[in-house]
């Protein structure tokens, strides 16, 4: 028999390959449709616009137009993206002025300032003074009133001005403009800030009108004196109200918006006599008086109430004010007298030392800013220079200014360091680096082998601090042992960081030095010592509501920095900051990228203050370090601190440094051949005097009061002293006190 075939299995494949044709084939109709459909569709579109089709002149107006909605789209959108930061800053209650009124007192109880609503009520602008409306006008903003908050007249005439003078002469900046920056933004001088600026000013215009702005200018403006508005300052200057005041009174007055600290009349009559002259003439050249109406005014300045010469100490009163704004925000009473912690012998020292370096060295260096920051051992602010001229900015480059460090900012690597045990005497090689595409260099570009880590830090030495970074520590322990130690602006923690390159405050970094001449527990900073009400109720007491300091370096980490620092004014960086009566001191120098910020933040065992100066643009200076002015402005505040003091000893620093070597020239990059001569501080009571009167106190404190008691017989009353066993136990407790 033959074997049954089995059906053979039908063969699918071809009927596959017919589908995958037929779907190959209506892609390539479709698409060719597709294009040819689209391609006249375009054709149609070219044959319809060929009407409109132009030449000669009207072709090149058109391709002008063009362009311009081109680049208008583009610019609109870049437009936007600007505005857009700069209306964030209209979004809190920024009409409401604050309900605090704060008197503040030194650390001795005198009365050193006020902030808060110290304003004078506001006056309608209808019912202020005519002529006074007219001063503030002819001088600040002629065009006022034709403006949209950018007068781009008036800057074009005001660059013509300072191009012809060739120095700045005029200012651009309308009264808009300038209540902007008074409402909502800072003094500081950057591109970002005056574009900022010109946005909000429009914004203002568009959301005010133009008597709402200029109410809220006169209001809001600083007058000198610590005043805010022309209502306090015609108060303060003449002891009359803002509707009372003469046309010479007027004029005054508004001179002083250009810069109250230099034109204030109780400081310099004289300018601010002439000031107000040039407000006269102003008047006249805008068409806004005769010189027939102001001649009066000239013939007869005005004159102001004669006043104690104490100058305020307002960087230092700005910032307790905004510690006092968050402190004292759950209290019910917000009318209240503060006493701070300011020392004013010190803070007029530390004034004149910023500003006398400034005068002596500042075009030679060609800087310009400056700022301290003082800290008694304990946390207790003494001093804090903000700036040179708080009536021509009032920005506080104390506690707002975010600047590199440079080479200051080593130090929490190092007590990181130190945190994971090693010594000053650990060795770590200095040799080229390369960290994820980085190789720091040096400052003279070599290089010595095998260092010490006190020698690395004394001669500040880039590589050491990086190889730290990168191989023993990262830079996150950095970032969070600098935050430990008081840094509370955000760190950054790229490869770049351990040499300095994460923006600062100078109250950065006199809080974190301060953890050294403390053993290493916080400082505890702070800028009042109590809080009270106007009955005198105690609200808030530093020593009794402040939480204890914490412990943020061991006493080995602390120990070992405070070798290494005490060195580097002997044999370092910063041997321009070593006291004339031989006083053991520590710090470190630090200079930024292309001269632009220049350190020195140090110690003793009584005080640690920061000191930095540059310029508020950021231009360079002309090759200014650490251990130049800044050194030489922290030796001569410090000189002057530490005179008729009983002297605290640095922890961990039991022996003197070793003697400064003869043969190591001065690293000073300025000659001083023509320095100042030492402050000199007011003789006071000596420690053992103070402890003996204030064992006289307590011995008084503790005696019981006198007994009143009838004579036997009379009705007259006499006094009778304690028994003996009273007065015994009195004594006894003032002894053990």
């Amino acid at each position: 028999m033959k074997a049954v075939q089995e059906p053979k299995k039908e063969d699918n494949r071809p009927k596959r390959r017919h589908i995958f044709l037929r779907i190959d084939s209506w892609i390539d109709s479709t698409v060719w449709n597709a294009g040819f459909r689209l391609a006249e569709r375009w054709e149609d579109t070219t044959i319809f616009f060929r009407r409109f089709r132009v030449r000669g002149w009207k072709r090149a107006l058109f391709e002008v137009l063009g362009e311009g909605m081109t680049w208008g789209t583009a610019g609109s959108v870049l437009m936007l993206a600007l505005a857009l930061p700069a209306f964030e800053e209209t979004k809190g209650n920024w009409r409401a002025q604050s309900d605090f009124a704060v008197t503040f007192l030194d650390r001795y109880g005198n009365e050193i300032g006020h902030r808060g609503i110290i304003h004078e009520d506001s006056v309608p602008i209808d019912e202020l003074p005519d002529h006074l409306i007219k001063a503030v006008l002819a001088t600040e903003d002629r065009r006022f009133f034709d403006h949209w908050g950018i007068d781009f007249l008036g800057l074009a005439r005001a660059m013509t001005e300072n191009a012809r003078a060739g120095n700045v002469v005029q200012g651009g900046s309308t009264l808009t403009q300038q209540l902007a920056k008074n409402l909502f933004l800072t003094n500081e001088r950057t591109i970002e800030r005056k574009i900022k600026e010109a946005f909000l000013a429009v914004w203002l215009e568009s959301n005010l009108s133009k008597k709402e702005i200029l109410r809220l200018y006169l209001d809001r403006a600083y007058m000198g004196g610590g005043t805010f508005g022309a209502a306090a300052a015609a108060q303060f200057y003449f002891g009359k109200a803002i509707t009372d005041i003469n046309l010479a009174e007027s004029a005054m007055l508004a001179g002083l918006f250009k810069a109250p600290a230099r034109y204030a009349p109780h400081v310099n009559l004289p300018a601010a006599r002439a000031r107000a002259n040039e407000v006269l003439t102003n008047m006249v050249q805008g068409g806004l008086m005769t010189e027939g109406q102001v001649i009066a005014a000239r013939l007869n300045p005005a004159t102001v109430i004669d006043r104690a010469q104490v100058k305020a100490p307002d960087f230092f009163l700005d910032w307790a004010f905004e510690e006092v704004q968050r402190i004292a925000a759950p209290f019910a009473q917000h009318s209240l007298i503060v006493r701070t912690t300011i020392d004013m012998g010190l803070q007029q020292a530390a004034e004149e030392a910023v500003e006398s370096g400034l005068r002596q060295y500042g075009e030679s260096y060609k800087v310009k800013q400056g700022a301290l920051v003082m800290i008694e051992n304990g946390g207790a602010v003494r001093a804090m220079v903000g700036g040179r001229d708080y009536g021509e900015s009032q920005f506080n480059r104390a506690t707002r200014a975010l600047r590199q460090p440079g080479s200051s900012f080593k130090v929490y690597t190092y007590a990181a360091a130190m945190e994971k045990g090693m010594t000053p005497e650990t060795v770590v090689v200095d040799a080229p680096i390369t960290w994820r595409g980085w190789s720091p260099q040096n400052y003279g570009r070599s290089y010595s082998g095998r260092v010490t880590l006190m020698n690395a830090l004394a001669r500040s030495i880039n590589t050491i601090p990086v190889r730290l970074a990168k191989d023993k520590l990262g830079t996150d322990v950095i970032a969070q042992t600098a935050k430990r130690m008081g840094v509370e602006t955000p760190i950054r923690t790229d490869k770049t960081m351990p040499l300095g390159t994460s923006e600062v405050t100078v109250l950065d970094q006199a809080t974190a030095y301060a953890v050294f001449p403390a053993g290493g527990f916080q400082s505890r900073r702070h800028g009042m010592s109590q809080i009270l009400n106007y009955d005198g109720d105690i609200l808030y007491d530093f020593a009794r509501d402040a939480p204890p300091a914490q412990r943020v370096l061991s006493e080995q980490a602390v120990a070992s920095m405070n070798r290494i620092l005490t060195q580097i004014p002997v044999i370092g960086t910063a041997r321009r900051a070593a006291l004339d009566n031989g006083l053991i001191t520590g710090g470190k120098t630090g200079t930024t990228q292309a001269y632009r910020d220049a350190w020195f933040v140090g110690f003793t065992g009584d005080y640690t203050t920061a000191v930095w100066f540059g310029n508020d643009d950021y231009t360079s200076t002309d090759e200014m370090t650490g251990g130049s002015l800044p050194a030489m402005t922290f030796k001569r505040l410090m000189d002057y601190a530490e005179q008729g003091i009983e002297h605290r000893p640095i922890p961990g620093i039991e022996i003197p440094p070793p003697e400064k070597s003869k043969e190591q020239p001065a690293v000073a990059a300025k000659p001083d051949e023509n320095a100042l001569p030492p402050l000199v501080r007011p003789r006071s009571l000596s420690a053992e005097v103070t402890r003996l009167l204030k064992k006289i106190e307590d011995t008084f404190e503790n005696v019981p009061p006198l007994k009143a008691r009838e004579k036997t017989g009379g009705k007259v009353a006499v006094l009778e002293a304690p028994d003996e066993d009273t007065a015994a136990r009195s004594r006894t407790n003032t002894t053990n006190n």
